[in-house]
């Protein structure tokens, strides 16, 4: 178990290096291309990232939040939940984050917040009808897990990094189709194919981000199981919610794309093989092997 949080941990760490090199260098490129020469591509791309992260940084739960439809409660519009969360907090040591209700049948569950002092948990009400106490538990000890692990704090940040990249892409190449070939600063058969290269970078590195960050968030998953399985000691609850989620389940009314990676499960629901491979979530099954594993 703690092998597979080192691991995941060591493994994020040097993805979102991968992400910086990808602004670095796309702001490098077209600014040999189409810009100055002075680099100013360059830093226009890391002040631009800088700005989206801070914002991404203060205010993301809030947007997260808002756009799942979540409404705080307090511990008497609730006990049971409260209590549920209150208790985790206990064991772990952490002061106990604002708890949100979705009013949605489906069994689902995110936590955002920048960290433990600025932390939420949201909770559908489907989860909180279907799930059996143990199985609550696990899921909101997963949940709890994202906040204690900084998870959250980073997969904003990848998220935001991965919109810059896409923003910055769209920007260079609709200002090279407006300025024409004309200012190509390279001559010759060298400015040809930097130029080539310079389009062929800014379509694929929306794409390749985009799958970085599918990558960040199906490790973090995989974490956050096995850092709730070490903090309830039961392996079994968690399992046993995500073989619900997997059988039962349905879409979340209120799914976006901006917030799908923040859920326990995918809020679009299970989908076919082929669309699982672009999903922001390992498969169930796979999770729940691990999970038995290790209960054993």
């Amino acid at each position: 178990m703690y092998n597979e949080i080192t691991s995941n941990k060591r493994k994020s760490v040097f993805l979102v290096m991968i992400f910086i090199a990808i602004i670095i260098g796309l702001g490098y490129v077209f600014d040999r291309v189409w810009g100055t020469g002075d680099y100013s591509m360059v830093g226009m791309a890391i002040i631009f990232s800088l700005i989206m992260t801070s914002v991404s940084y203060f205010s993301g739960d809030k947007i997260a939040l808002a756009t799942a439809g979540a409404k705080q409660i307090v511990q008497t519009d609730n006990p049971y939940l409260y209590r549920l969360v209150e208790n985790l907090c206990i064991t772990v040591g952490t002061s106990v984050p604002k708890v949100y209700i979705i009013t949605d049948p489906a069994i689902n569950a995110f936590a955002t917040g920048r960290d433990l002092a600025h932390a939420s948990i949201a909770v559908t009400t489907g989860a909180i009808e279907k799930l059996t106490n143990e199985e609550l538990e696990g899921v909101l000890a997963h949940e709890l897990s994202h906040v204690k692990n900084y998870d959250i704090r980073f997969m904003m940040l990848v998220a935001v990094l991965v919109g810059a990249i896409a923003i910055l892409s769209n920007i260079m190449l609709r200002s090279h189709l407006f300025r024409g070939r004309d200012n190509n600063r390279g001559g010759g058969n060298l400015g040809g194919i930097l130029m080539i290269a310079g389009i062929v970078l800014a379509i694929l590195s929306p794409l390749i981000a985009e799958l970085i960050k599918l990558a960040i968030s199906r490790k973090r998953e995989y974490l956050a199981d096995a850092s709730g399985a070490l903090l309830t000691r039961f392996p079994d609850g968690l399992a046993n919610a995500l073989e619900k989620i997997a059988t039962q389940n349905q879409p979340l009314r209120t799914a976006s794309n901006a917030t799908a990676h923040l859920f326990i499960a995918n809020p679009f629901g299970s989908g076919k093989k082929f669309s699982n491979m672009f999903s922001t979530h390992p498969p169930v099954e796979e999770r729940i092997k691990r999970l038995r594993a290790m209960g054993k």
